[in-house]
């Protein structure tokens, strides 16, 4: 019984990579060709809190836009930064008049909500004017053809656009958090091209206007630290229409985790946005904890028949990550693929534990319960 059981387990994981994989190279969606000659304003919404050592980097992607400048307000909130942010920002502000800085002072904190970057990011909107809202994070880069890939997805109701982002890896825990958001992010394009409900993504999204102000946007949020889902929820019950936008153009590079602690630190935060999903999304996401529970009950009983399927596993994820990174111009390392699952196991066990784990969540160098 208990050998069926498991076998039932770890079938259902492989017949997902298969359904993936099918989804990728039969029924990809490229959202594209909708773009008008008429190229659009736009406004670019960034918060920032304590990026110095990093925003040089987003400041320098945004200056090689292939884009009017004359078509971009760029929008920047200092989030109380006690660090070098403001000057850096300040000064780069001061070169064009289409760039401007808001500081969020003391008083500010928690006018629209106690998460801090959407508070920021909604005191920010009450300036921006363009026609789509891009939103991106200060610590990362972003493609020269970002914008204009952005808004070319845009037809018909879509009302939100997702992007794709890489993480820079150099080390081998780097290289895992990269492949762990090429897996998140493969299945939320693979779910969103079903017209399934996913989440938004806060370090690459676009949202019209139109959309943003239906919604009521991050002002009218209940408090979370996974604002980029909760806005994509008021999006869609406003029936508007989220599509997953995967190319080379929308592509934008992020850091990675310097740390374990922050990484299960930024894991936890996650969570809470998890726990909040329907009910068929923590289906899903539980099957992934069964899969490791019952491969390691196979290996540990029946050794042949859980080591092949631990290998036809790998095997499978490795061709869906590698169709999937392929679509935004990027190929994943062979070797981190076949080691990932090692520290996915572990990875995942720890979320777990940290998650109900009474403590509170770090981010942003604050505290919230």
């Amino acid at each position: 019984m208990i050998f069926w059981f498991c076998i039932g387990i770890v079938g259902l994981i492989l017949v997902q990579f298969i359904v993936a994989i099918i989804r990728v190279k039969l029924f990809w969606k490229n959202h594209k060709d909708y773009l008008t000659a008429q190229l659009p304003f736009v406004s670019v919404l960034v918060a920032a809190r304590n990026e110095e050592r990093d925003i040089h980097k987003l400041l320098r992607s945004f200056e090689l836009l292939d884009y009017p400048s004359e078509s971009i307000q760029f929008l920047f909130a200092d989030d109380q930064s006690n660090d070098r942010t403001a000057e850096v920002l300040k000064d780069w502000c001061a070169r064009e008049i289409n760039r401007q800085l808001v500081t969020i002072v003391t008083s500010q904190s928690g006018m629209f909500n106690k998460n801090g970057k959407a508070n920021a990011l909604a005191i920010l909107e009450e300036k921006a004017t363009g026609k789509y809202y891009f939103f991106t994070d200060a610590d990362c880069e972003v493609s020269p053809d970002w914008i204009r890939e952005g808004v070319d997805a845009f037809a018909g109701n879509v009302g939100l656009v997702i992007g794709i982002t890489q993480v820079k890896a150099n080390r081998w825990m780097e290289k895992f958090q990269e492949i762990d958001w090429w897996l998140t992010l493969g299945f939320v394009k693979v779910a969103t091209d079903l017209g399934i409900q996913t989440t938004g993504l806060g370090n690459n999204m676009v949202i019209s206007r139109e959309a943003y102000k239906q919604s009521g946007g991050f002002k009218n949020l209940p408090f979370c630290l996974t604002e980029d889902l909760e806005i994509s929820r008021s999006i869609q019950r406003e029936g508007f229409t989220i599509v997953h936008k995967v190319s080379r153009g929308m592509l934008a590079m992020t850091k990675p985790e310097a740390s374990f602690p922050d990484l299960l630190d930024q894991r936890k935060r996650w969570m809470g946005g998890v726990m909040t999903l329907p009910f068929y999304w923590k289906l899903i996401l539980g099957l992934q904890i069964g899969y490791f529970v019952c491969l390691i009950g196979l290996i540990v009983l029946f050794p042949p028949i859980g080591l092949l399927l631990g290998l036809i596993k790998m095997l499978l994820q490795g061709m869906f990550l590698r169709l999937f990174s392929r679509k935004a111009g990027v190929k994943i390392n062979g070797l981190s693929l076949l080691l990932f699952d090692f520290y996915n196991l572990h990875t995942t066990v720890l979320t777990i534990l940290y998650y109900f784990w009474p403590s509170n969540t770090k981010w942003k160098s604050r505290i919230y319960p």
